[in-house]
């Protein structure tokens, strides 16, 4: 990625961090159902990387489950890193009276998944939720990852597919010619870059979440909420005029249900494992894949 756009994309997290909860409550479901498919996983990590941490929603999730593991939150904004820290354990006065608490410190970098400032071999669990999205070449975060990760480590992830917003996206073409929604990753793509990466049978699924609004200026609302209205290709820099917002309007009334207006997002979770680092996979594996489109309609 260019570093305009990389800076694009810091500048609408960084503006949008105070305010980011407010508006992320797909961002948090979604942390939520990542956080339970870890009852699946026989891990005992000793240190926790939440890359793309945001506003630091999973680190309460991850300090909870492993109690005893370090956990590391990383994010490019420095603004979210700063409204992750309130959300930190904090001991009581009787704790630091008495010395009792034993919470190991959680460190906040700001940095790059892409280009972790970490050692090798320095991280047993690495966890991403809904960031993966805004590299437009994944691979070299799973490179990374699988840098940092000790041999039996695991990178369990979430982000999102190709039919993510797709009723906007069909209600902008035409439109005005700019790109107005981003171009995300197949599920299967994801995979081949995972097993490039150096990963061996990683397990993919996938399912469908649909929120609704009463009309779009709610969606345009939240997706600027949470810092997702920055359009990584063909952007458009002016304003919109009144004639093309009622255009728009019009076009994505088509998929009024119900009284409300829908949002589809396509969510991948991925996770996979890292074997002997001696020998590097080639690449020939056949990756292990387990789809289920499940739909879920939140409101």
């Amino acid at each position: 990625m260019n570093s305009a756009l990389k800076q694009a994309i810091r500048l609408a997290f960084e503006s949008a961090a105070a305010r980011y909860d407010d508006a992320a409550f797909l961002q948090q479901e979604i942390a939520r159902r990542l956080d339970e498919r870890l009852d699946m996983m026989k891990l005992s990590p000793g240190r926790i990387l939440d890359a793309g941490c945001g506003t630091g929603f999973a680190l309460p999730l991850l300090h909870r489950r492993y109690p005893k593991a370090e956990l590391l939150g990383l994010d490019l904004a420095r603004n979210m890193l700063e409204q992750a820290r309130q959300r930190l354990p904090r001991p009581s006065w009787r704790q630091r009276a008495g010395r009792l608490f034993s919470a190991p410190a959680t460190p906040l970098v700001c940095a790059d998944m892409a280009h972790l400032p970490l050692a090798g071999n320095s991280v047993d669990l690495a966890w991403s939720s809904l960031a993966l999205q805004w590299l437009d070449q994944p691979e070299a975060a799973f490179r990374e990852a699988r840098r940092v990760l000790r041999p039996g480590g695991l990178l369990l992830f979430a982000t999102l597919g190709p039919d993510t917003l797709k009723e906007l996206r069909s209600a902008f073409a035409g439109l005005d010619g700019y790109g107005h929604v981003n171009r995300f990753i197949d599920l299967h793509d994801l995979g081949d870059a995972l097993i490039h990466a150096g990963f061996a049978n990683p397990v993919m699924e996938m399912e469908y979440i649909t929120l609704t609004y009463d009309d779009l200026k709610g969606l345009l609302r939240d997706l600027k909420g949470i810092g997702a209205h920055t359009v990584l290709e063909g952007r458009r820099e002016g304003l919109m005029g009144r004639a093309e917002w009622q255009r728009l309007t019009g076009n994505y009334e088509r998929f009024r249900q119900e009284g409300r207006l829908p949002a589809t997002y396509e969510v991948i979770y991925g996770h996979a494992w890292v074997g002997d680092k001696s020998s590097w996979e080639d690449g020939r594996k056949v990756i292990q894949m387990k789809i289920e489109q499940r739909q879920s309609r939140l409101r």
